[in-house]
């Protein structure tokens, strides 16, 4: 009766242990994203385009902003795009002020200064 016991439990075990249905995945980073900010001497009001598509956002005044210092990205101030290369035009009051190509990486922030 002991063996008959073995069997019945060892045949539940394994059946018990192979019922685990799907696949997990775990998957963690950061977002496939990066930012461009706009500084100024005084915050401004502009507007940006960006590959053709248009922002309206206030620039960050540049004595708030010192080189190698976080700017606290916010809707107000940042915009989010895809890594790559982007065509980048910012114009104050209708006038263009600034025309360029930029290059982002994965979570980059860059800084274009006006």
């Amino acid at each position: 009766m002991s063996m008959r016991k073995f069997i019945l439990s060892f045949l539940g075990a394994i059946i018990i242990t192979s019922c685990g249905v799907g696949s997990y995945s775990v998957s963690s980073g950061k977002a496939d994203e990066a930012m461009v900010s706009f500084v100024s001497s005084q915050e401004i009001a502009i507007s940006v385009t960006i590959d053709g598509e248009n922002y309206s956002l206030v620039s960050v005044k540049a004595d708030a902003w010192k080189k190698d210092r976080n700017i606290k990205k916010t809707a107000k101030n940042t915009i989010y795009i895809a890594p790559g290369q982007h065509e980048v035009a910012v114009q104050i009051e209708g006038k263009e002020v600034c025309h360029k190509k930029i290059f982002v990486s994965t979570q980059e922030h860059k800084i274009i200064e006006l």
